[in-house]
């Protein structure tokens, strides 16, 4: 535990009430990740709430002693013109399915651009650039992971919005749970099953060259998956794309302190041999019918047009992620552990790793030899990271959270915008569930029950823990989780919804999940015998 760790307060950092995003950053951030995100986060989102007519604005990032919070920002009631010109953009979005335009431009323009800009930084030549042709590499893979974040948000509302709009209504027609009704939207995110085009391939040159793991005993990882890249054959085909695909992206979380999946060999290897077995891809046509004769018959017709529009944009929520700030926020680690190397062999830093806590600015000083932080400075953020004590971090600062405005009085397309997106966003952000029973209760996302050995990850460089039907439990997980998944039994999470990204992968795969314990790290041993309910929602030590 960090010696410094009860000398720090925790005080608003401005007006309103602030919420620290336990969901997505369950642990103090890089000054770098916040540097990107300060201002891109809200000016991506800003755009989506406009088009699409939300009278919330956007959410305002602040970072208190590295914990990210945030307060939402509505629409200044008192400015009649952009009030409004909001109610006309929401008649619009719903008149016109707005959501579907915004999913072309996604495929057709921003997603092919943002594979050309990773690429092309990612085939950098580090190791060959000068101090000052790495300081213009830091600073393109910065203003590039910025960029990225920014194209993440301007596509959120138009990600959620079909599914907050059909879960809405569904809700109101059968009075069922939001597990259930999401259940149907298995099989519609075929990015968050990973690089599966290319784990299919492999799978299949497994088995067709019949290489078994034994045929490599003796070798690390490392060295065994260089063997199979190096092979002239099929498989060695099918393991470079694979390697391609996944290599620079995060393998877990959304910062630059989470290790690249190549970094990893060990859970790389081990996603390798388990893609040997043939996995049937689950769909939600079953429960979608278990759903739809739940549905009163007047309203049918509308149910099926909403579950169409939301099993068709559901992709784009973790899409955002894999090809936009995963995989920025891997390149710009590349950049700042090449730079950490630098300064380690110059002997201004002790460690490679510690540039990492260090801002572009820091880096840039450092590099030039005009200052910049000491290794115990840049240490001391390292520890802090690692070691924060989370029990003692406020869920809000500020004045007690209010109950959300009421929507009565508002036009019928700015109460639909609202009423979606207020329930897309709750079932992302939705609080732990309160539980101190011996048997662990959290929410239910994925049915089916499982038995497994408990790996408590913490961090995404403990992966290498990962073997085949182990029981990842974790505080939360991103889309860059999904690299693990092939090695996986079941999902158990501290923190989300029906909505989170745990809740979204582990419907894809089919296994069983339960999210938002609020205590599942703390309360299961590593190495635990444990039994994972997730159509109840519980976890039994065995």
């Amino acid at each position: 535990m960090s010696s410094h760790s009860t000398s720090r307060t925790y005080d608003a950092p401005g007006p309103g009430t602030w919420e620290q995003d336990s969901t997505h950053n369950p642990l103090p951030v890089t000054v770098y990740k916040f540097a990107s995100t300060k201002d891109s986060f809200p000016k991506g989102f800003r755009e989506g709430t406009a088009r699409y007519g939300l009278l919330f604005d956007y959410l305002e990032p602040a970072a208190v002693n590295g914990f990210l919070y945030s307060r939402p920002v509505l629409v200044d009631g008192s400015n009649r013109e952009e009030v409004g010109r909001r109610f006309e953009a929401a008649r619009n979005a719903f008149e016109n399915k707005i959501w579907f335009d915004d999913l072309e431009r996604w495929d057709r323009e921003v997603k092919p651009d943002s594979i050309r800009r990773n690429r092309a930084l990612e085939a950098a030549p580090l190791s060959k650039f000068d101090n000052e042709g790495m300081i213009g590499h830091l600073t393109a893979a910065s203003d590039n992971a910025e960029e990225m974040v920014y194209r993440h948000h301007i596509f959120t509302v138009a990600s959620v919005l079909p599914v907050g709009t059909y879960l809405a209504h569904a809700v109101q027609w059968t009075g069922l749970d939001s597990g259930l009704l999401l259940a149907p939207l298995q099989g519609s995110s075929p990015v968050s099953l990973g690089a599966f085009d290319e784990m299919l391939q492999l799978g299949a040159a497994l088995r067709s060259t019949g290489v078994e793991p034994s045929r490599y005993a003796g070798l690390s990882a490392g060295a065994t998956i260089e063997a199979l890249r190096s092979r002239p054959d099929e498989l060695g085909a099918a393991t470079r794309g694979f390697l391609h695909a996944i290599g620079m992206r995060l393998a877990g979380g959304y910062d630059v302190s989470d290790a690249c999946a190549f970094e990893l060999p060990d859970m790389l290897l081990g996603a390798i041999w388990a893609s040997r077995t043939e996995a049937a891809r689950p769909n939600g046509d079953a429960a979608a019918t278990r759903v739809r004769d739940a549905v009163p018959d007047p309203h049918r017709v509308k149910f099926d047009e909403l579950l169409s529009d939301a099993r068709r944009m559901n992709r784009l929520r973790d899409e955002r992620g894999i090809y936009n700030d995963s995989w920025g926020y891997g390149i710009a680690r590349q950049s700042l552990l090449e730079c950490g190397r630098r300064l380690f062999t110059a002997g201004k830093l002790d460690s490679a790793e510690l540039a990492i806590d260090a801002s572009l600015a820091e880096l840039v000083s450092l590099l030039r030899g005009t200052g910049g932080p000491s290794s115990s400075e840049l240490r001391e953020r390292a520890d802090w990271r690692r070691d924060a004590p989370l029990s003692e971090v406020p869920a809000h600062l500020g004045p007690p959270p209010a109950p959300p405005p009421p929507l009565d009085g508002l036009p019928p397309h700015a109460f639909e915008a609202m009423r979606a997106m207020g329930m897309a966003l709750s079932e992302v952000f939705m609080p732990a569930v309160e539980s101190k029973e011996a048997t662990i209760v959290g929410r239910p996302v994925s049915p089916g029950t499982f038995v497994g050995t408990a790996r408590v990850i913490k961090h995404s460089s403990e992966f290498s823990r990962l073997k085949p039907g182990d029981v990842l439990v974790t505080a939360s997980t991103s889309p860059a989780f999904n690299v693990v998944l092939p090695l996986l039994g079941a999902i158990v999470t501290d923190r989300g919804g029906q909505l989170s990204h745990a809740a979204i992968i582990a419907r894809e795969y089919g296994i069983p999940a339960v999210v938002g314990t609020g205590r599942a790290t703390v309360a299961i041993p590593d190495g635990a015998r444990v039994e994972v309910d997730g159509t109840h929602g519980r976890i039994r030590l065995l």
